[in-house]
């Protein structure tokens, strides 16, 4: 792999588009075979490499991060995922393979994904690429920095989980080191906040996480509507990415159980609610799925939404009766399990899109938690917020 410099000091949108192309058929595996001055150019000023032998790791990392910044619940992003083998366990899988799965995420054939959808997703990776060379660099502060620090090399999961952090501290990973311009690792890099007082005599764990990359916490709580349908698994939301997460796929990536969604329609069919709305904080368990993996034993789902036209409306009410109901259900399972269920993790509840104000949700759960744990103070309580500005608007940080 020859290693002549780049004639400019940044590549243009055309060269690493034409680059893109160049290594969709051949895959990763290639990059050590031909150069790819553009790629190479983009990884090293963006601090994944220096340039030498790493040039094939560094460019693998560029991408797995252009691949994070298009998004890895929206279509855009799965699909560039799965069409340049960015997945775990893909990266040697043929061309017409990574075509076919890239296709399955539009619900297309491989011909029209090839036609259609195909372009746009090399040219928005291209976009994706440009976008993290603008951000100024992430000073890492220790001895010999060069001022970025890498993105994760070639065996690093797609997305990143959170580390463990310890009792009393703020701990947090960045999911590949790097900075935007307000100073916040990548988009929101986990971080666990702990003690947080529900009250003079109780306390909670808050996590600033998405709530599918939670691990060992027992109980996960999704926010639902009064219908239970889950969101769709490329929304940015709690339902959407607890239903991604615990599908169930074959080795080519592709959904072979939708399980939590498969679970509560049975429910429904069970209770004689099928495209009949419960009451508002009603709870229904399911099976975590895949993610038991994680340590996560059951899924409650709090139907606290109601579909108003092209809205929803949560009542401040229904997030306590669903608390209630969470914590009702729990010890009534808890000796089911060996050990014993002890930990219940809930979002903000009615906070997306049920359109509920961040700290108005922050409040009822607090009130409704409250009153659970002065009742039964054996339960460990987490709460999952998306952002630090909202884990500090709700107390925090």
């Amino acid at each position: 792999m020859s290693q002549e410099p780049f004639e400019s000091n940044l590549p243009t949108y055309d060269q690493l588009l034409e680059e893109l192309k160049g290594i969709r058929r051949p895959g990763l595996p290639d990059l050590r075979g031909i150069d790819r001055p553009a790629l190479r150019a983009a990884a090293v000023a963006g601090g994944f490499c220096d340039g030498s032998d790493d040039a094939p790791a560094g460019i693998e990392a560029l991408l797995k991060e252009a691949v994070r910044r298009l998004g890895e619940r929206d279509l855009l992003g799965q699909a560039a995922a799965h069409t340049f083998g960015l997945l775990p366990d893909r990266r040697g899988a043929p061309a017409h393979d990574r075509r076919k799965t890239a296709a399955a995420v539009y619900g297309v054939t491989p011909e029209r994904f090839r036609k259609h959808q195909e372009p746009q997703v090399v040219q928005q990776l291209a976009e994706a690429v440009l976008t993290i060379l603008r951000e100024p660099p992430a000073l890492s502060g220790g001895p010999g920095s060069t001022g970025r620090s890498p993105g994760p090399g070639p065996g690093a999961r797609l997305p990143g989980g959170p580390s463990a952090a310890g009792q009393g501290t703020l701990e947090g990973s960045g999911r590949s080191g790097r900075s935007d311009r307000t100073g916040r690792i990548g988009q929101e890099p986990p971080l666990r906040v702990d003690s947080v007082p529900v009250d003079a005599q109780s306390t909670f764990t808050v996590h600033v996480s998405p709530i599918e990359l939670l691990r060992d916490i027992e109980v996960l709580v999704s926010s639902e509507n009064v219908y239970l349908e889950m969101s769709k698994t490329f929304r940015p939301t709690v339902s959407g990415a607890l239903r991604l997460a615990a599908a169930v796929r074959d080795p080519a990536g592709e959904i072979v159980d939708d399980v939590l969604a498969r679970e509560l329609a049975a429910w429904l069919r069970a209770h004689g609610r099928p495209g009949l709305p419960i009451r508002p904080g009603t709870v229904v368990p399911t099976s975590p799925g895949a993610l038991a993996a994680r340590g996560v034993r059951r899924i409650y789902h709090a139907a606290v939404a109601t579909p108003l036209d092209d809205t929803y409306e949560v009542r401040p009410e229904s997030i306590a009766r669903a608390v209630s109901a969470c914590f009702a259900l729990a010890r009534a399972e808890r000796d089911r399990y060996e050990p014993a269920l002890s930990s219940i993790c809930f979002p903000l509840l009615g906070a997306g899109r049920g359109g509920l104000a961040p700290a108005v949700s922050a409040t009822w759960l607090r009130w409704a938690i409250r009153d659970e744990l002065a009742r039964d103070a054996r339960w460990r309580v987490h709460l999952v917020v998306r952002g630090r500005e909202i884990a500090e608007a709700v107390g925090a940080l």
